[in-house]
């Protein structure tokens, strides 16, 4: 047997990603998806954690202050050998700069200067430079962009996570392409079920909300509530 057969084993064993977003909840617990990854050899346990560590919401901090993040990131990418998955976690930074980037500016606040550590990766300056213009003048790169202005423009929490969720699932996706049972494969499929974990979190918790009002209103006996796809 070869170095990669564990790999291959590991990866026919999963339930196929697609699943994941089709289900209400994960058809493989993270208990049991960390029993398969003992597979793994130490090296590449440690990326994995190390990629995690950047961009899984269970390992950062509620408190995370944005100087915490980029730096968790300018770590790991020093520290990770694959040039895939160091592509990944920038991508990752980068989406969260221009989620950050529109925060500041809906709070009203000014372009951070040349010396504010705010960002990560190659968007930053560029985004400081053309604060007030819509969408930063990055539409080509982010075609996104606008809408997430406007769904936190209108408070819209849920829709805003779930447009971030998505846009960081498709990213995953173009690299998957690329992988199937190697390091990277295993990776991008954690991720992905860190992803839907989180989704199917934010949705409960939306639902629950939703609950709560209609029980205010006076209509919680009669709220048929649905804990799927929708925002």
């Amino acid at each position: 047997m070869n170095e990669q057969d564990p790999y291959v084993m590991l990866m026919c064993s999963l339930p196929r990603s697609e699943r994941l977003f089709l289900a209400k909840q994960p058809p493989l617990s993270r208990l049991k998806l960390e029993q398969r990854l003992r597979v793994l050899t130490p090296e590449d346990a440690e990326t994995l954690r190390l990629v995690e560590r950047v961009l899984s919401w269970r390992e950062l901090p509620i408190t995370a202050s944005e100087q915490e993040v980029i730096e968790r990131g300018r770590q790991a990418i020093s520290r990770i050998g694959s040039p895939t998955l160091r592509e990944i976690v920038r991508d990752r930074l980068e989406i969260r700069t221009c989620v950050a980037a529109l925060r500041r500016r809906s709070r009203g606040e000014a372009a951070p200067s040349p010396e504010t550590r705010w960002g990560f990766g190659r968007w930053v300056a560029h985004i400081a430079r053309n604060w007030t213009e819509p969408g930063f003048r990055l539409d080509n790169v982010f075609p996104w962009i606008r809408e997430l202005d406007r769904l936190m423009r209108e408070d819209d929490p849920v829709a805003v996570e779930r447009l971030i969720l998505d846009q960081a699932n498709k990213r995953l996706q173009r690299h998957a392409g690329f992988h199937t049972f190697d390091l990277e494969a295993v990776v991008i499929y954690v991720l992905k079920w860190n992803i839907f974990d989180r989704w199917a979190r934010a949705n409960t918790e939306a639902a629950a909300r939703r609950f709560e009002d209609l029980t205010m209103a006076g209509l919680g006996e009669h709220a048929s509530l649905s804990f799927g796809g929708e925002a």
